[in-house]
């Protein structure tokens, strides 16, 4: 019995970590145990589309106090849905809270009005909900013709901040998806606690909220990119910014809630002083940096692996160099409004300029089949400017640099023998 109960809890972290993900023959929930709740202010047209998309699905459509809501509530009739009309505007969350309340099915459908659900979305998604501890379920949000002809939206279907990637995997802070949008999610009625469902408070952000409170309760969130959804594009370059920066003005109330997963960066104390020491021309110091972090962990070590020197070498030195590329992208990202003030000086320009255009050159690299580079950087540039301001601007309403400065650990290089002889136990399989 021992042996069996350390075998479930192997597999049980080996799920919430994402290294495998079971998959059950046939889902518990079906279509009839899901109901959509659709939050919508003055769409009417998407509501008719998206409604069509839904089919037979239970649905409750929550009007955020639009211009005509008899426009909306003919609508939601017309295709059987229950209609719930707000007659004063309290955002996504509140809009949301107002539709879970009327939910009696096991799970609840988050989809915006400005979305379309490809065919076989939902299948994909309930199947995880076999698993007790998964508590939400996000599918693949993609812009609708990625590939249309205009630079923009060539550049949006590469770069769309609701798009989290192809790869499936568990979502949580500091992991590669920190966090689904809710304008396509699936979440189990069960693990609303309270009257509220997403915090009210918050007219930006609360489905980032949502997820890290639910990670934090203990319940494991999947993206499972197989079901896929579709949003509508962005009509102008103005808008596209506009809304840049409003995601980044999520970030101080965001901070506030969660300091520890708003950090622009995660980086170690010994990686910080090898890029510092580089930055500042000091190359033989930084080398040394590096040198005594590989034979700290080295000694470390010792007696716990066959060769300390090469692993400490993968971990420590390799690490430093594969994160400095992503550190650089969180920095540009968020400094960006100091960076092109930069540009003015003579003294920091080429710095700021490098810092600007390295990440944007990067990531063009990985998206080269969408633009040329000289358009994709300057697009990319005024992405993270415009995200980057909104930041600004919300650290400052919110009276917190948490969102500004990067989140340095000291242990994150050298282990203490404990944690690594648990770590190499659990890789050979212990409990």
């Amino acid at each position: 019995m021992g042996g069996s109960r350390a075998a479930q809890l192997l597999a049980r972290r080996l799920v919430s970590a994402g290294a495998f993900t079971p998959r059950s023959a046939q889902a518990r929930f079906g279509r009839g145990d899901v109901t959509v709740v659709v939050p919508v202010r003055d769409r009417p047209t998407q509501l008719e589309r998206l409604l069509s998309a839904l089919g037979d699905l239970d649905c409750i459509v929550v009007d955020d106090a639009s211009c005509d809501a008899g426009a909306t509530k003919e609508i939601a009739e017309r295709h059987g849905a229950r209609f719930v009309g707000l007659t004063i505007n309290c955002g996504p969350a509140g809009a949301r809270n107002a539709g879970v309340a009327l939910v009696e099915h096991a799970v609840v459908a988050f989809v915006d009005s400005d979305c379309v659900p490809r065919a076989g979305w939902l299948e994909p998604l309930l199947g995880q909900f076999d698993d007790p501890v998964v508590g939400a379920v996000a599918p693949r949000i993609v812009p609708a013709d990625p590939g249309g002809a205009g630079v923009l939206q060539r550049y949006e279907g590469a770069r769309s901040s609701l798009d989290r990637g192809p790869n499936e995997g568990p979502v949580r802070p500091g992991s590669p998806i920190p966090y689904v949008p809710s304008a396509a999610l699936l979440v189990r009625l069960d693990v609303a606690t309270g009257t509220h469902l997403f915090d009210p408070k918050l007219r930006g952000g609360e489905d980032v909220d949502l997820v890290w409170r639910l990670v934090d309760a203990g319940w494991d969130i999947r993206y499972v990119p197989s079901s896929t959804v579709e949003h509508d594009r962005t009509a102008t370059l103005g808008c596209y910014l506009a809304r840049r920066t409003f995601y980044g003005s999520t970030a101080g109330p965001l901070a506030l809630r969660h300091p520890e997963a708003m950090a622009p960066i995660h980086v170690s104390a010994w990686s910080l002083g090898v890029w510092l020491l580089a930055l500042t021309r000091r190359p033989l110091l930084s080398w040394v940096t590096l040198a005594a972090s590989i034979t700290i962990l080295a000694n470390r070590l010792q007696g716990l692996v066959r060769d300390p020197v090469a692993v400490a070498f993968r971990i420590a030195g390799g690490g430093t160099f594969r994160s400095a590329l992503p550190a650089l992208s969180g920095v540009a990202r968020t400094w960006s409004p100091a960076l092109v003030l930069g540009l003015l000086s003579r003294r920091t320009r080429k710095a700021a300029a490098l810092t600007l255009v390295v990440p944007a050159l990067r990531d063009w690299v990985m998206d080269r089949e969408t633009l040329d580079p000289l358009r994709y950087i300057a697009l990319h540039v005024a992405d993270d400017l415009a995200y980057g301001i909104g930041v600004w601007v919300a650290s400052a309403r919110s009276r917190t640099l948490i969102p500004l400065l990067p989140r340095v650990s000291w242990r994150s290089r050298v282990w203490s023998s404990q944690a690594l002889r648990q770590v190499l136990d659990g890789r050979r399989g212990g409990p």
